[in-house]
Order: C-alpha cells, then structure tokens, then sequence
C-alpha cells in the first residue's frame, strides 16, 4: 500500500510539473522582434553568433520570444545597424562597436582599441573589472542597451598585395581598417578605408585598396583574400580581443517582460562563448590550408610594431585630453591592462611561450 501511495503522489507531481511549465509560458506575451546583423551570412561563424543567440533566447522563453536575424544588407547596410537600432528600424543590432568610431572613439572601447586587451582580458575587464557599467552607461545617450556578442580572438595583420618591411613601406597605402587603427596608421602615412566585409575582395582585386585587414583564417580562407593579396602579417596589434556586441533599443528593453530579459543576457553569454571557442577550434586548420595555396605567412617587423605602439599611445593620449566621455573610460580601461598584463607575464605567457617550443 504505501508503496502503490508513493507511485500516484510521484506520479501527481510528475504531472503537475508538466503543466506548470506550460502554463508559466502560456502567461508571457508573444513577441517577435527582428536583429541586423553587420555580417554576411557566408560567414558562419561570425553571423552564426546571432543564430546563436536567437535560438537560445527561444528556447529559454518556450518559443514565445522570437528574434528573426537578418544578414548585413538585408534589411539596412552593415554599417549602418547601430543607427536602425537607434532609429527604431528594428529593435536589435549584431555589430562591432568600432564600426561607429566616427560617432565617437568611445565606443571602441566596446569592442577593441590598438594594443588592447586580449579576449579573456575583455571579457574580464567587462564581467568583473567595471566595463559593462561605463559602457552601459555611454550607450544609453544613445538609447541602446549593449550585450556581449562574442569575441574573435586575437586577429591576423591582414592581407598585402606587396611585402610591408618597414615604416617606409606603410607609407601612402591604402589599406581597408577600421576604427581607431585606421587613425593611428595615418600617422605612419597609411590611407585608412571602412569598407563592409563583403566588399573587401572586390576592392582588394581591382587594387582601389592595397591591403585589408578582416578577422583570421577560418573568415579570410572562405572571402578568398589571398587570390589577390598573397602576403598574410601577424599579429593584428589593433585587435588583440576585439568583442561583437548586440545591441537592443532602450525602450524595446524596457517593455520586456523581467523573464524575457534574464533569457537575453544568459543567450548572449552563450553566444558569446560560442563564437570564440568555434574561432580557436577552426583557425589552425585554415591557415594550414592556407599556406599549403602558396600564402606566404609574415610577422610585422620590430621596427613597425614599435611605431605603431607609439602613434597608438598618442592618438589616445589626444583624445582623452578632449573627449570627456572617452577619459572616463580610458583611464580605469589603462589600469586594467597594465594589471592583466602584469598576471599574465607570470603563469600565462610562460607557460605558453614553452609550449609553443616544443611543438
């Protein structure tokens, strides 16, 4: 008897279980929202990051929270999906934030700055050393809420028609480079071009530009970078973590059921750590691909790389002593990156540093 009265309670709760989850779904609203992306489809791994999320978010709400993710061009140009986010056009954005440089240098802060922090760095300096509070707090002047939106890992130099071997040879060149890298390399008499992903190639093979940079291997290898430009230099000193974020209009966040909210900011940590971990696992293969197409792998010599750190410094230097909302930032941001940097030097780099010799 009290084993057949155990059964029917256990069974009871069972049951009871089954529809208390439907019931929690049946009384949150239905909403269906639509999201830019600054990506091509093409790349997977970069424009997947939405897909990413927008199937977690889904998941997490039992269907009743949709978000239909739409490739750079589809909807709004890829440069231009922070403005549609501001304007309305579509409650969410999947971008870089250096793409809006222009705007303000600030925001590159919100994806990477020259000589940055690495990947971990960024998403630490975010989670736990302050960023999220500073950004959040710059992008509400213009009504978004950001979100972590992946991370590519440290980036590749780029792509060259012709061998770059010392400052010299920077000179007059017009290369495809966004954000505050592009300024620092007009120092160094480089010609700075914002140019979407999908219009590299075609700007690369016609030579309107001499160089691009994109991401790494696994992204470059599918854009075909290197039938036109068979020179590929490391490291990308301007990207050292650079983070995709996905922006959502203010006040779209804040009509959000509290549920639906806490779906948004677990789906895009998912999302987050996804893209980086599908970027390490596939970068190796494709670069040994690479090499084996006759791509001739270079480093950026001493002589460049101090030039660049120095031009970085003082372009940065100079818009902190103008910019308000950019030293606010900057200054924290700085002792954040000497700290990690600090740590890093005694177990990380070490380690690593012995590990890469004995391969």
């Amino acid at each position: 008897m009290e084993r057949r009265s155990f059964i029917k309670k256990a069974a009871a709760g069972a049951s009871a279980g089954a529809i208390a989850a439907p019931a929690f779904a049946q009384s949150q609203p239905t909403i269906n929202w639509r999201l830019a992306s600054s990506f091509p489809k093409s790349l997977d791994t970069i424009f997947g990051a939405a897909e990413t999320f927008s199937k977690a978010v889904s998941q997490m709400t039992g269907g009743k929270f949709n978000i239909r993710v739409f490739a750079g061009g589809e909807i709004v140009p890829a440069l231009q999906v922070m403005d549609a986010v501001q304007a309305g056009t579509v409650e969410m954005g999947h971008s870089a934030s250096y793409y809006y440089f222009g705007k303000d240098p600030t925001f590159a802060f919100d994806c990477a700055v020259p000589f940055g922090l690495n990947s971990r760095q960024q998403t630490a300096w975010w989670d736990q050393g302050g960023g999220r509070d500073l950004l959040r707090s710059f992008f509400k002047d213009y009504g978004i809420v950001n979100f972590l939106g992946g991370n590519t890992g440290t980036q590749m130099g780029g792509w060259f028609r012709k061998e770059v071997k010392t400052v010299q040879d920077l000179n007059g060149l017009k290369m495809r480079i966004g954000g505050f890298a592009g300024r620092v390399m007009q120092k160094l008499g480089l010609v700075p071009q914002q140019i979407a992903g999908g219009d590299i190639y075609p700007a690369l093979e016609k030579g309107t530009i001499d160089a691009a940079e994109w991401v790494g291997p696994y992204d470059d290898e599918k854009l075909g970078f290197f039938k036109v430009a068979p020179y590929y230099y490391t490291p990308g000193w301007w990207e050292a973590g650079p983070q995709l974020s996905f922006y959502v209009g203010v006040k779209e966040w804040e009509k959000l059921p509290k549920e639906y909210q806490a779906a948004v900011e677990a789906a895009s940590y998912q999302a987050h750590v996804v893209m980086q971990a599908e970027y390490d696992a596939r970068n190796p293969a494709a670069l040994a691909r690479l090499l084996k197409n006759g791509v001739k792998l270079q480093s950026f010599s001493r002589e460049i790389m101090e030039a660049c750190y120095k031009a970085a410094n003082e372009v940065m230097d100079e818009e902190a002593s103008k910019n308000a909302k950019f030293k606010k930032i900057y200054e924290p941001w700085k002792r954040f990156r000497q700290d990690e940097n600090q740590w890093f030097s005694v177990a990380e780099a070490p380690l690593q540093n012995f590990m890469i010799t004995h391969k």
